[in-house]
């Protein structure tokens, strides 16, 4: 089985079950996640890979990290993850591309990413829900970070706590790649 294979079936099975786990309905998830009843019961049924901005709209609904939809496992206090099981989310064809290197769900989801953006290039979130803060440290080269319409240089060495639920892009328009490591903490679900 391919890794894309098993992403698939990964995030199906996940899918329901935290579905299930918080009582929705195939309706109730849709309107959380502002993602069509079609579109989630193809995920649930392996039928298709859904794009990064809706698997983060469904984990956002639900009230955990993405890692928590793509590999659910209860186990001990503990848990390594080695590089070749972090997941790739984005990618560019210049290169840019969005890691997810671990998460929790402890106390509402908290995922930690690794972010390299080729110069040029950049990429929209959707708003997270209300009380969602992103902590950005800039590790090489410099971003420009929008949110809600103001543009934030950033450079090398430099680190940013903003509010997750307004619009925001990460853009590099640098020469240079621009890496960064982030970690996003989202409410738990009321």
């Amino acid at each position: 089985m391919s890794d894309l294979d098993q992403l698939t079936q990964s995030l199906a099975r996940n899918l329901r079950y935290w579905r299930n786990e918080r009582g929705y309905t195939l309706d109730v998830l849709s309107a959380r996640a502002a993602v069509s009843r079609g579109m989630i019961i193809q995920i649930e049924q392996a039928r298709t890979n859904p794009s990064v901005g809706t698997t983060v709209k469904l984990a956002d609904a639900l009230g955990v990290p993405i890692t928590t939809l793509l590999d659910y496992e209860q186990g001990p206090q503990v848990r390594l993850v080695p590089p070749e099981q972090a997941v790739r989310m984005w990618s560019t064809a210049a290169g840019s591309n969005s890691t997810l290197l671990i998460g929790s769900d402890a106390h509402g989801p908290l995922e930690l990413w690794h972010w390299t953006l080729m110069p040029g290039d950049g990429s929209t979130s959707d708003p997270h829900p209300e009380g969602t803060t992103e902590l950005l440290h800039v590790t090489a080269g410099t971003l420009t970070l929008v949110v809600d319409g103001e543009e934030h240089v950033v450079p090398a060495g430099t680190s940013v706590a903003f509010a997750g639920h307004a619009p925001h892009t990460y853009r590099n328009d640098g020469s240079v790649p621009a890496e960064t490591t982030l970690v996003v903490s989202i409410p738990p679900v009321r």
